[in-house]
């Protein structure tokens, strides 16, 4: 049996896929830094994820070679980190990267000094590049060291400034105007045939979808909404979904969301989970209610824990090969179809649109059901049926394949966006199965990630607790938190996404800049600290929490709260004018200051009947708190409302409500929802 290196006793998926490498790998910490001082090498940090096709690629051609691992035990103290464990040191090495080399990605390769500062690096290379690049590195280190250390320091440096916003002196304002430029930006960027976003490769980028629904919420343009659901129909109707399990995949290589990499991660689904139930209120296309149930039944099916939780993603590979669970030859679906072959291999687009390589096919649906049955002399009844029952024998054969590899780490962060994409499926469909579950899982995270005073862990399991959160991980479950209160009127949730924002504030703050650093006063000291502040694939940490904070200042009457938030953006709003399509979920918080934000408190024993009712419409500047009874509520909000048997509805905006009203209908008129298309 190969012998075992360094990472022995870890517990992350992807350092136990290279436990056996030939490479002395170590993980990340003490022991690794203080050989590299030590013995005066270089550290080589590389940073990948379990479900990275491309990471499996290098480890293949070079990690797993008795050549190129002398190398690199010769000449280096050689450290892997999974960056979903520690997204601090990705954020330093990749910053760093980008910097050098003006592109990022992962396998992330990064080399450093012993002292953890990073001097130059890069991403995938092939093995005989990367051979001489080793040799290279190493005669640089030997023989001009200090002009390593001139790089490094200038490197280190800019990795501190990059994403640091200093905290302005100037008292920004914020006009609609504001808001229709951003709109621009955005819509400037968006593919009007294919949807999304242009170029190649495509990720799905919920954030921006999100802006947009809001955008047409507040000013009824109808160019947001239609842009919105034209790129979510095509993501529905291309590979990057799987039409016979499920769930997306976390990008398309190509344009027209055909081809996928065909790795799927929770983030991703539970940010869809959002915005297709979201965009559903709006639209009623019953394909964005079919992509949400099929969803959730992905996620149940292959990402729950036993403890009711979910993990983190599945690999692209299986028989290491990319992609071989889901894509199919003719020849299998004949197999399994029989008769019914030709017809469905037309209808997922087989031997046209579908074709991939080696004679294999990704299966697509058409764009046009009833266009396709009338060209069948079918009804479209009858060619549902078709398809429902193709799909079931398809997903039963599938079923027996070699499985993609899972990744079961436990992520708080990455939870938090499936509990908020299951709150929203939730109150857009009536679904109580699926606000069940969320309830479930956001009371198993409280109960075991998060401590008396607010401190969270970003890993359950066996690593609980020896990593503490960051910044991603208290925003995403503080706003998991919230959104689950307004769909349940549990309070508990309520109080819990305080105690978070309380965290926040008194352990994330930084000198010199009012944006939150992305790691704790507590945490462990890096060459360099980070800001995240540009919304991406997830929306940034310090947009969510300063929309957290906006929305809880309003509940619990923390002045000091909305004040930071406001703040926040002012800070951010040159760079919202200048790179606005990068920072769509700060523009969400500028729409709450622009549009009119409301908070809807609900009075009495018909508070969550009308809660659950208010929660079918689209209201996303409005935030909904209510209880049934005084004795049941601790929220200022709610505070002196209560009218015996009576259920009242008070709409608040700023330090004023209007007068209350009994009937949802008259709440949505005072809403401005009356005659809304969400209504």
């Amino acid at each position: 049996m190969p012998k075992e290196n360094h990472l022995k006793g870890q517990s992350s998926p992807y350092l136990l896929q290279h436990l056996y490498n030939p490479v002395d790998w170590y993980p990340w910490g003490e022991e690794a830094l203080n050989r590299a001082r030590t013995e005066n090498k270089p550290l080589l940090v590389s940073i990948g994820y379990s479900a990275c096709h491309w990471c499996h690629v290098m480890e293949r051609e070079s990690f797993e070679d008795e050549e190129v691992a002398r190398l690199m035990n010769r000449y280096f103290v050689c450290v892997k980190v999974d960056r979903e464990e520690r997204p601090d040191i990705d954020h330093l090495y990749m910053d760093a990267v980008q910097m050098v080399s003006g592109q990022g990605g992962w396998p992330l390769n990064c080399f450093a000094l012993p002292d953890g500062r990073p001097f130059w690096g890069g991403t995938y290379f092939p093995r005989d590049q990367w051979k001489s690049i080793l040799e290279r590195v190493a005669e640089l280190f030997g023989g001009q060291y200090p002009d390593l250390e001139q790089q490094a320091a200038r490197l280190t440096q800019g990795v501190a400034d990059h994403g640091f916003v200093s905290a302005s002196r100037v008292s920004a304002s914020f006009r609609r105007e504001d808001a229709q430029k951003l709109f621009e930006q955005v819509m400037d960027q968006q593919d009007k045939v294919s949807g999304g976003s242009q170029g190649a490769p495509r990720f799905p980028l919920p954030v921006v979808h999100e802006f947009l629904l809001h955008y047409y919420r507040q000013t009824a343009d109808k160019a947001a909404l239609d842009q919105a659901a034209l790129s979510l129909r095509k993501m529905a109707l291309g590979g990057i979904y799987d039409v016979l399990g499920g769930g997306f995949s976390r990008y398309s290589t190509d344009a027209q969301w055909k081809v996928p990499h065909f790795e799927k991660m929770l983030y991703d689904n539970g940010q869809l989970l959002s915005v297709y139930a979201n965009a559903w209120k709006l639209t009623k296309d019953p394909l964005f209610k079919e992509v949400v149930y099929e969803t959730v039944a992905f996620a149940e099916r292959e990402l729950s824990s036993p403890e009711g939780l979910f993990y983190a993603a599945l690999d692209a590979d299986s028989e290491g090969e990319e992609g071989r669970f889901y894509v199919w030859t003719t020849e299998e679906v004949d197999q399994v179809l029989g008769p019914r072959a030709p017809l469905m291999k037309d209808y997922f687009q087989m031997g046209t649109k579908g074709s991939w390589e080696n004679g294999k096919y990704i299966l697509l649906q058409v764009e046009d059901e009833e266009a396709f049955a009338r060209s069948r002399g079918m009804q479209p009844a009858e060619l549902a049926a078709v398809v429902a029952g193709a799909r079931k024998k398809l997903f039963q054969a599938r079923s027996k394949r070699v499985r993609p590899g899972l990744d079961n780490k436990l992520l708080v962060s990455w939870n938090a966006l499936m509990i908020k994409g299951l709150a929203d499926a939730s109150a857009a469909f009536a679904e109580k199965d699926f606000l069940r579950r969320a309830s479930m899982a956001a009371s198993e995270l409280q109960r075991r990630a998060m401590g008396e005073d607010g401190r969270l862990s970003r890993l359950l399991g066996e690593d609980q607790g020896s990593t503490e959160g960051f910044l991603e991980d208290y925003a995403l479950l503080a706003d998991a938190f919230l959104r689950l209160y307004e769909v349940s009127l549990d309070e508990n949730f309520l109080l819990a996404a305080k105690k978070l924002g309380d965290y926040v504030m008194s352990n994330f703050s930084a000198p010199g800049t009012r944006l939150f650093s992305f790691v704790s006063r507590h945490a462990e000291k890096l060459p360099a600290k980070s800001f995240e502040s540009y919304d991406n694939v997830i929306p940034s940490s310090n947009s969510v929490m300063a929309r957290v904070l906006f929305c809880l200042s309003m509940v619990f009457e923390e002045s000091a709260w909305a004040e930071r938030s406001r703040l926040m953006l002012a800070d951010m709003k040159e760079t919202l004018q200048k790179y606005g399509f990068g920072h769509t979920g700060w523009g969400k918080l500028l729409l709450l200051q622009v549009g009119g934000f409301r908070t809807l408190a609900i009075a009495g024993p018909g508070a969550p009947a009308l809660a659950a009712r208010l929660n079918r419409h689209y209201l996303p500047d409005v935030l909904i708190a209510g209880a049934e009874g005084e004795q049941h509520t601790r929220v200022p909000l709610l505070a002196r409302r209560f009218a015996g048997d009576r259920t009242l509805l008070y709409v608040c905006e700023q330090d004023h409500c209007k007068q209350p009203v009994e009937t949802l209908e008259e709440v949505l008129e005072q809403l401005g929802s009356g005659s809304h298309p969400s209504a």
